[in-house]
């Protein structure tokens, strides 16, 4: 299954944007974590399916009706498959 780390950018750190992140993770089956970095992004780990990660993304750029979600940096990574939940750290 393919990896991805995401930095999302814009106001996305105590407006619950990682409940969200995690909800629409459950929801379309994309493992792996989300936490706050130091510096105000939140640092995401995912594990998906290619057309479930481009719904997920999606959904990030939308964000929950408190955040405002300026921009997504996303890389790719080597599949690990090493997550079987999504959590919030």
């Amino acid at each position: 299954m393919p990896r991805w780390e995401i930095t999302v950018f814009g106001r996305v750190q105590g407006v619950g944007f990682r409940y969200y992140v995690r909800h629409c993770a459950e929801k379309l089956g994309v493992f792996g974590f989300v936490k706050n970095l130091s510096d105000g992004t939140v640092y995401i780990l995912a594990e998906a399916e290619e057309r479930a990660f481009e719904s997920f993304c999606r959904l990030l750029n939308l964000g929950n009706s408190y955040s405002r979600v300026s921009k997504l940096d996303i890389q790719k990574l080597d599949s690990e498959n090493r997550y079987h939940d999504f959590e919030i750290r």
